[in-house]
C-alpha cells in the first residue's frame, strides 16, 4: 500500500481537484484507491463536500472521518457543533487498516492545520503514517514562492517526506508571475514541480476529466506530464469539452 498525504500552502489551492486527479490516474492504471478526509468542514446534511466531489470526478469512493458544518478550522468548527474531534492516533488507525493499493488522504487548509482537539496536524498524521509522502498543492499567484517556501520548511523540520508539488489552478492566460514562479517554485524549494492542473477541470464532466487527468500529472503522480518547462497548452481541455 502507499499512503500519499495532500495538503496546500492554504484553501482554494485546488487539493481537491488535484486528489480526484491522482484518484483517477490510479484507477485507469487498474490500481483500488481509497480516499480519505479526516475532518470536512462547511458541509451541512445535504451538502456535497469534498470526498463527494472526488467520487464524482474520479468514480473512486471516499470517506471523512469527521464532518463539521461550518466553514472554519476544524476545531473551531468542531466547538460551534459541540463535537469532539478523534485524537489523531485514531485518524492513523483508521487509515493504517485500509489495504487499497494507494491511499489519498486529503488534508484541511494547510499543512499545520489542527485536525484534532489538540496540537494534531497533517504533517503529525503523516509521521504515524511510516512510508508515507507528502504532495503540496501551491497556487501560481505572486506569493506563492514564499508560502510554498514556508510549507516545505515546516514539513522537514517535522521530518516528513515531500514528494512535490503540483499547481492546482493554472490560468488560461498566466502573467509574468505565474510564468516566473513555474520556473522558480522547483528552484526555491528543492522540490520538484510535477504536475499543473488547469483552472476550471473541477467543471468538466467526469468523463472529460477522468480522460484528461493523466495529462496534467507526472509519471511518478501516474501521469504522462512529461515537460516541466511547458506551460502552454494545459487549458485546451476546459474549453474543449465539459
Amino acid at each position: 500500500m502507499t499512503t500519499l498525504l495532500v495538503t496546500g500552502t492554504g484553501t482554494g489551492v485546488g487539493k481537491t481537484v488535484v486528489t480526484a486527479a491522482l484518484a483517477a490516474c490510479a484507477r485507469a492504471a487498474g490500481r483500488s484507491v481509497a480516499v480519505v478526509k479526516p475532518v470536512q468542514t462547511g458541509v451541512r446534511d445535504g451538502e456535497i463536500g469534498d470526498v463527494e466531489e472526488i467520487e464524482r470526478l474520479a468514480g473512486v469512493a471516499g470517506r471523512a472521518h469527521v464532518r463539521l458544518p461550518d466553514p472554519l478550522a476544524p476545531q473551531r468548527a468542531a466547538r460551534l457543533a459541540g463535537v469532539d474531534l478523534p485524537p489523531l492516533e485514531e485518524h492513523a488507525e483508521r487509515i493504517r487498516v485500509l489495504r487499497e493499493d494507494l491511499v489519498l488522504v486529503e488534508g484541511a487548509g494547510g499543512v499545520l492545520v489542527r485536525l484534532d482537539g489538540r496540537s494534531g496536524t497533517l504533517a503529525g498524521l503523516a509521521r504515524l503514517l511510516p512510508g508515507s509522502s507528502v504532495l503540496v498543492v501551491v497556487g501560481p499567484q505572486l506569493g506563492t514562492l514564499n508560502q510554498t517556501e514556508l510549507t516545505i520548511e515546516a514539513l522537514r523540520a517535522r521530518r516528513v517526506a515531500v514528494l512535490g508539488l503540483v499547481i492546482g489552478c493554472w490560468p488560461a492566460d498566466p502573467g509574468l508571475a505565474e510564468r516566473s514562479n513555474w520556473e522558480d517554485l522547483p528552484t526555491v524549494t528543492g522540490v520538484p514541480l510535477l504536475g499543473a492542473l488547469p483552472g476550471g477541470v473541477g467543471a468538466l464532466s467526469p468523463a472529460v476529466f477522468r480522460a484528461s487527468a493523466a495529462r496534467w500529472l507526472a509519471p511518478s503522480l501516474g501521469g504522462s506530464w512529461r515537460d516541466p518547462s511547458n506551460v502552454t497548452g494545459l487549458s485546451s481541455v476546459v474549453s474543449g469539452g465539459k
